[in-house]
């Protein structure tokens, strides 16, 4: 659906002409191709990947809505014919310039966003914790007969895996992972994270939180830009393969060496890992809260 007015408002910050904003959508698109499209062909084919398998079921962004192109707020595109547009129905349209408005935002994202900027102000904030080692998902399988991943084996007979899982200290902070803990699991946590403390339970320096921001950049598409969401993306794919590759799952066959946490040497690693994806997430929250702030100064 395209809105049309007649005069440009002063957020506009620059006009893309129409050569270079399709050689944007155009790059863009051939770049997520790149990294998705595989794994496209062989879901079509119904063969399993650990990791996008997740960043596409349990992240309701769809690959296709990936592959969209927008500038975000704040930039204009030059076009003559506003049929060949990038296929989003928030355009307005003025003369020969297209761009987002935001009064194409509905009130209920709007008070969204107000939520995920708070979120993510209060995350960066906050002092980073390390040292839970991806127990989440060995938790997730704790004396459980019902095998989350049941399509691939685990690296342990069950009753040594419950002999390790309670060995280590649970300090699980996230509760979208913590609400998958098996109920034996539960009470061994330090934490009792719930839906209702989540904003307040989040650090900086847990996998899930970092992987997370994938899923704030997305909420506000196409508002926030096609290359903050796809750069979320990617970051999330480098936490997803860590959580993995730290699992009780063995997904060699995947291509997935396993980090071994069960031993100094891969607590060691993991750590090592866990905090690579620690300070890549700063630049990108950073990244999304400016975006975000600048949309909501605009509503």
């Amino acid at each position: 659906m395209l809105t049309e007015i007649v005069e440009i408002p002063e957020f506009i910050k620059a006009r893309l002409t129409e050569n270079i904003w399709r050689e944007k959508s155009t790059l863009h698109e051939a770049e997520v191709g790149f990294l998705i499209d595989g794994y496209l062909e062989k879901r079509s084919r119904g063969l399993k990947q650990p990791v996008m398998d997740f960043l596409f079921e349990y992240y309701p962004f769809r690959p296709s809505w990936l592959k969209k192109w927008s500038p975000g707020i704040g930039i204009a595109l030059k076009v003559n014919d506003p049929s060949t547009l990038p296929n989003l129905k928030e355009w307005t349209v003025s003369d020969d310039l297209a761009f987002l408005h935001p009064t194409s935002i509905p009130e209920k994202r709007q008070k969204s966003f107000e939520w995920i900027l708070q979120l993510l102000k209060n995350t960066r904030d906050k002092r980073p914790a390390f040292g839970c080692f991806g127990m989440h998902e060995w938790a997730m399988v704790y004396k459980s007969e019902e095998i989350r991943h049941n399509q691939v084996p685990l690296r342990m007979e069950p009753k040594e895996l419950a002999n390790f899982v309670e060995s280590r200290p649970l300090v699980c902070t996230h509760f979208d992972a913590f609400r998958f803990f098996t109920e034996e699991a539960v009470p061994l946590n330090k934490f009792q994270p719930s839906r209702q403390s989540f904003a307040d339970m989040e650090q900086p320096g847990c996998i899930h939180s970092n992987m997370d921001l994938y899923k704030w950049a997305f909420k506000g598409f196409p508002w926030i830009s096609s290359e903050t969401v796809f750069a979320a993306f990617m970051l999330a794919c480098e936490a997803r393969e860590i959580d993995m590759k730290a699992s009780p799952y063995d997904l060699r066959e995947h291509g997935l060496e396993p980090i071994k946490i069960e031993t100094e040497a891969g607590r060691a690693e993991y750590l090592e890992a866990q905090q690579a994806i620690f300070e890549k997430g700063i630049p990108m929250r950073d990244r999304l809260i400016g975006e975000f702030q600048e949309l909501l100064s605009l509503t």
